[in-house]
């Protein structure tokens, strides 16, 4: 079938767009146990008995962020800030993600920063919001426009950027295996879009006090 039946297919059928159910805590193990015999091992052996129960309960803590709202993270501006309208940047936060393809690990920084015009956010929303996006199966191109987006939505800055720095695990430990390989994504909007001076001061504010 085309490309092109298929779309129209979906259109017409509204079946099609309703989502799919979540299997059940039952379903996900044994889905563990399949994957433990794919990789060759026995998952009724001791060390292996409780592993899907384990599995099922990391997957719930990695893939959290799906049920995070970034619009409610968000959702509280201090606009009493004796009228501050210049840069507010966090720097460095940590992440941890699952690559979309592989299922295997990326981790490693995000820098937030954004000019103000109605108020501020807490800085630990920033936190949560970089979070809330890593903690799905992801890309870090994706990630990086995300972030942006949703701060663009929600707090309607005259500008954000959002630079993520990250080793990926799937080309360290597998495929070409460089480790140590890092990994670079930025996204601009606003008056960091307009002005590479903006972007300029944006970068230096980020790398001064390292080293």
């Amino acid at each position: 079938m085309s490309d092109v039946i298929k779309s129209l297919s979906a259109r017409l059928n509204p079946a099609a767009d309703k989502p799919v159910a979540s299997p059940t805590r039952e379903e996900a193990e044994a889905a563990v146990r399949t994957l433990l015999r794919w990789a060759g091992d026995d998952p009724n052996r001791e060390g292996l008995q409780d592993t899907p129960k384990r599995v099922a309960k990391a997957f719930r803590e990695f893939y959290s962020g799906y049920a995070e709202d970034p619009s409610e993270i968000l959702d509280k501006i201090f606009s009493e800030v004796e009228g501050y309208d210049d840069i507010v940047l966090v720097r460095d936060i940590p992440f941890y993600s699952h690559c979309e393809h592989h299922m295997v690990p990326f981790y490693g920084v995000a820098h937030v920063a954004y000019y103000p015009t109605k108020g501020v956010v807490g800085l630990s929303k920033l936190a949560r919001l970089v979070d809330a996006y890593a903690r799905r199966l992801q890309t870090q191109e994706s990630m990086t426009s995300q972030i942006a987006t949703a701060m663009v939505k929600a707090i309607e800055p005259r500008g954000v950027a959002v630079m993520i720095e990250a080793e990926h695990m799937c080309m360290s430990m597998r495929g070409i295996q460089k480790a140590g390989a890092m990994t670079l994504t930025t996204q601009f909007t606003g008056v960091f879009k307009k002005d590479p001076a903006e972007q300029v001061r944006f970068l230096t504010l980020v790398r001064n006090g390292r080293g």
